[in-house]
């Protein structure tokens, strides 16, 4: 009797969508569901979305992580990530679509066990509307955590939202005359904002490599290599 009631203590609970946890404990019950994909800790509320629809969030996660792929291929010294769980702050652990990060000098790293720790200089979000908690609950953690650029795309509202941090407030990013966005913390990122809401990948890929060609975008590379042999 004795043995069997100290067995039941050691199940830990499900992960439940709500659950109000601290870090810790959500790393331990997280860790132990292996057949869970995806479960965020946002200010000590876990969250754990719905199963995700090739239109919706599939294909422009896609494109999404072409695009950073790509600017990674002629960007050394830059870190991509897909899905990563980014350890923030104490009541904060999201899995962001993606994100970009300054692997030396920049204000995250990795931990000995394999986590993004604080916070990477750009994140991306697959949001389903303007009413999903990316725009709202997250937003403030990822501001209130210095994420220098935050990027969501509202699928549904056929939209695509840049911010970047400015004095401790996010402000949207406009477009150039030309309708691209360029990243203020990565020279030679640019996105034809267009020409993705409509799916034209290759048109979004021309637009990139033509950031990537910019006397810009190369001195940022010296940059990069100079922290790596240092």
């Amino acid at each position: 009797m004795t043995e069997n009631h100290s067995y039941l203590k050691t199940i830990l609970p499900p992960l439940e969508n709500g659950d109000r946890l601290t870090r810790s404990e959500f790393e331990r019950r997280y860790h132990a569901m292996s057949l869970v994909k995806k479960a965020e800790l946002i200010e000590g509320m876990v969250y754990m979305p719905s199963p995700l629809r090739i239109k919706a969030h599939g294909e422009p996660h896609a494109y999404v992580m072409t695009w950073l792929g790509t600017y990674k291929a002629a960007t050394p010294g830059i870190g991509v990530a897909d899905n990563p769980t980014v350890r923030l702050d104490q009541d904060n652990e999201p899995q962001p679509d993606a994100l970009l990060r300054i692997e030396q000098g920049g204000k995250s790293r990795i931990s000995e066990d394999d986590y993004v720790e604080g916070a990477p200089e750009l994140i991306i979000e697959i949001a389903a509307s303007s009413a999903s908690y990316d725009l709202h609950e997250k937003l403030r953690v990822y501001r209130r955590n210095q994420v220098q650029e935050y990027l969501v795309w509202r699928v549904y509202d056929n939209a695509f939202d840049w911010f970047f941090l400015q004095e401790g407030e996010y402000l949207q990013l406009k477009p150039n005359p030309k309708g691209v966005l360029c990243s203020q913390i990565f020279p030679g990122l640019w996105l034809a904002k267009t020409a993705l809401l409509e799916g034209n990948l290759a048109t979004v890929l021309n637009t990139l490599q033509q950031g990537i060609a910019t006397t810009q975008h190369q001195d940022f590379v010296e940059q990069l290599e100079n922290k790596l042999s240092s």
